[in-house]
């Protein structure tokens, strides 16, 4: 599938974003600043299916995903960033992008929520209220910490939160939970940069598991999932360092 995309600045570096869900290329405006400010970096991003200026879809599999991303950026890029979804995204599509470094953020390699035995039986039974009451106590401090997050910021979330698809939230999620990545080496020179919230969608003995297999795995302490809006100096000065 066509996917809107968005490029900026004119360096000799080309970087490209996967936002997560919910999300969409716009609300990737704070780091893309930040990167593009250095004259360094050309930053595209793009609006995955179902998400901001691109079309809805009738699949929303991370495989489609994943061939849509494909399919719309550039191969050997410089670097290709997933956020929370887009990681998840990102796995699938790393391979054949190529690109010189992949960067994770608190990506959705293996929810915290059950698939197997009685509890994975019981929980899938009602996803609707299951999911809901999972996502409740996160959404609590997500909401906390957005309320903290400039204007302009928070303008940007709620548009794209406006134009996403909703109905697929609950396949992506079990698409996520029943498909984790793979505990294997990275096929490209690969780092997970995880934030205080990364349990929920990497947990910790996972994420020794990658790194034992030749992952990088860095933190930046005392921020939230969308690390990337609250503290975007932090993680652009991370992405930065990195490349």
């Amino acid at each position: 599938m066509r996917l809107h995309t968005t490029t900026v600045g004119d360096g000799p570096r080309h970087i490209g974003l996967v936002h997560g869900l919910g999300a969409d290329g716009a609300t990737w405006d704070p780091l893309v600043e930040r990167l593009s400010a250095t004259g360094i970096f050309r930053v595209t991003t793009i609006d995955l299916r179902g998400h901001g200026k691109s079309d809805r879809a009738s699949s929303y599999a991370l495989d489609d995903l994943a061939d849509d991303v494909v399919e719309n950026l550039p191969k050997n890029l410089d670097a290709v960033v997933g956020h929370s979804l887009g990681g998840a995204v990102l796995a699938r599509a790393v391979e054949r992008l190529d690109p010189a470094r992949a960067i994770y953020l608190d990506p959705g390699f293996r929810l915290a929520i059950p698939t197997t035995g009685l509890a994975g039986r019981l929980f899938w039974l009602a996803p609707l209220v299951t999911l809901g009451g999972a996502q409740l106590f996160q959404a609590r401090k997500t909401a906390a910490a957005r309320a903290r997050y400039p204007a302009s910021v928070r303008a940007s979330i709620t548009a794209a939160q406006a134009r996403f698809d909703g109905s697929m939230a609950i396949g992506v999620f079990r698409d996520v939970a029943f498909h984790p990545v793979p505990v294997a080496p990275p096929v490209v020179p690969s780092t997970i940069v995880l934030s205080d919230d990364s349990p929920s969608v990497l947990p910790d003995a996972y994420a020794a598991r990658l790194e034992a297999c030749g992952w990088e795995i860095r933190r930046i302490p005392g921020v939230h999932h969308d690390m990337q809006l609250e503290d975007p100096d932090r993680t652009a000065s991370m992405i930065l360092d990195l490349l």
